[in-house]
């Protein structure tokens, strides 16, 4: 499988895994959510990741931004564990906030997220394995 951009699918995990800075849009402090295993697997690897929850000030003792627009600094990649409707949002935001990179956690993404996402250039990284396998 290939992305719009032209690459496979393993390509683009490895550049989103490569990138400087995360953001998790659905990072959770409740340990049973899947928004919350993300955010933490990201953080023990290592990575700078910055939790959005808008809900949450405070997201495993890490500020959390309300939303991508809000983000206190910019970020290179999103993943995004959310329910599809709210996925087409979170793309809106990524695409305005100039993230070149999103990957839809299974479940989160929706048919209208990814064409959206795709068509403003991004590499996105839709239907199949999760960050948490990637990582692990």
């Amino acid at each position: 499988m290939s992305d719009a951009s032209g690459i496979s699918e393993r390509e683009a995990i490895a550049r989103f895994l490569d990138a400087a800075s995360f953001a998790v849009v659905g990072a959770s402090n409740s340990p049973t959510k899947f928004g919350a295993r993300v955010f933490a697997a990201l953080r023990a690897s290592g990575r700078n990741v910055i939790p959005v929850n808008p809900n949450a000030p405070e997201v495993q003792g890490v500020t959390a931004a309300p939303s991508l627009s809000a983000l206190p600094t910019p970020v290179e990649a999103v993943s995004v564990i959310t329910p599809p409707a709210v996925t087409e949002t979170v793309v809106d935001e990524a695409i305005a906030a100039g993230i070149g990179m999103i990957w839809m956690q299974p479940g989160a993404e929706s048919e209208a997220a990814v064409e959206r996402a795709r068509e403003a250039g991004l590499v996105v990284i839709e239907g199949g394995p999760c960050v948490l396998v990637e990582l692990a």
